[in-house]
């Protein structure tokens, strides 16, 4: 037979067997649009605006629907309701991790970011029970990032006050804050050391960052040194670039809007005053300054669809059986940017989180840490960073 008509005929066949592997499951699972053989959805996806492709497909699906990315379905849920749903009120089942290729391979499964099942339990527990030993929660983790923020604005204070590029600087101090508590140590912000683990950490957070890993994506437990060594690396990748970028944002957002600038400064000033350094104790009394920094981390939507889960059972979800192990992507933009819950959710407003009164409110749609089993670990710690770091500078 013909070389081509074979090549022919085994494209035809994969293509009609991609196409009934593809038809076979979408009975069970949420609704989404037609996906191509092989491809599946991908040229229907706006890379450079994947929010707003799945807001669209939200309005035509509703919000629980599934997208292919190449052969294998995954279902996105979009909206406070859909994602409070299956993180909290089914939390345990929507506990996995989805799978990233590239991180498997150079992970192994090993860690807690991108660990599943006894592996992730054990190892979240074991983390969170050796930071809070080494102070994390506690006064002396509070006074090593009051230290770290002084070192932060006396680098500052070296430009004396001329045009510079911040981004350095901000990593530095929330990479050192986790040195400290790794290696009991902070290093100079011209260590050679510390730029080599800068560069790193930078090198693969715009890999990771990439958006096609960002849409992809248990073994017998083991507290091996390599284990170790990928909780530390989670540690670090988890709570500097977020922290710093953060922040970058957030004196971006203080330089465009001058009048919120001069608020939480006045707020500074009645609080703190100008002859002692910012403490976690002021933050209650500083309603506006709270406000603020949760309006950045809104606004700034810096996860918009966190990392992938996965669904650790077949479960019935909203008359859909959804099979273990798919994944689950969840759209935490769509809930940050609710009309319902901010109104005018593309403009920037302290007052999203103010009451008629002044006084600071919670909301449940603030879920830049994710939510649920497999939210940030270190929310707490980065929230001290933010407040310290933005409150001392200012």
């Amino acid at each position: 037979m013909d070389p081509v008509v074979v090549l022919v005929l085994s494209l035809s066949c994969l293509l009609l067997l991609s196409l009934w592997r593809q038809s076979s499951g979408r009975g069970k699972l949420p609704p989404g649009p037609t996906p191509l053989p092989i491809i599946g959805n991908f040229l229907q996806i706006d890379v450079k605006n994947i929010q707003q492709s799945f807001t669209n497909f939200s309005k035509a699906y509703g919000p629980v629907f599934t997208l292919y990315f190449g052969t294998q379905p995954t279902v996105v849920l979009h909206g406070y309701e859909a994602v409070k749903e299956a993180l909290i009120d089914h939390g345990e089942e929507f506990s996995g991790r989805g799978r990233l290729p590239a991180v498997d391979k150079l992970l192994n499964g090993l860690g807690i970011v991108f660990s599943n099942g006894n592996m992730w339990k054990d190892m979240r527990r074991f983390s969170l029970m050796t930071l809070r030993n080494l102070g994390m929660g506690k006064r002396t983790i509070e006074d090593r990032v009051q230290e770290e923020a002084q070192y932060l604005v006396e680098e500052l204070r070296k430009t004396n006050g001329s045009l510079c590029d911040p981004t350095f600087i901000l990593g530095c101090a929330p990479c050192n804050v986790i040195c400290s508590i790794v290696f009991q140590n902070r290093f100079d912000y011209k260590d050679q050391e510390f730029l080599n683990l800068m560069e790193k950490l930078d090198e693969n957070t715009k890999i990771l960052g990439s958006p096609w890993l960002q849409v992809n994506c248990s073994q017998q437990l083991k507290y091996t040194i390599e284990n170790l060594i990928v909780i530390v690396t989670d540690l670090f990748g988890a709570g500097i670039e977020s922290t710093s970028t953060t922040l970058r944002y957030a004196f971006l957002l203080l330089l465009k809007h001058p009048h919120v600038t001069a608020k939480v400064q006045e707020e500074i000033d009645h609080v703190v005053g100008r002859h002692r350094s910012p403490c976690m104790q002021d933050r209650s009394q500083m309603p506006y300054t709270d406000a603020m920094i949760h309006e950045v981390q809104r606004f700034i939507d810096l996860l918009p669809n966190s990392i992938p889960h996965a669904v650790t059972c077949d479960i019935k979800f909203r008359n859909y059986l959804i099979p273990k192990g798919t994944t689950i992507v969840t759209s935490l933009s769509s809930v940050l940017h609710d009309s319902k819950e901010f109104p005018n959710p593309e403009v920037f407003d302290p007052g999203h989180f103010l009451d008629k009164n002044g006084n600071f409110k919670k909301s449940d749609y603030f879920m830049p840490f994710s939510t649920g089993k497999r939210s940030c670990a270190g929310e707490g710690l980065a929230r001290m960073e933010l407040f310290l770091f933005l409150t001392t500078i200012l």
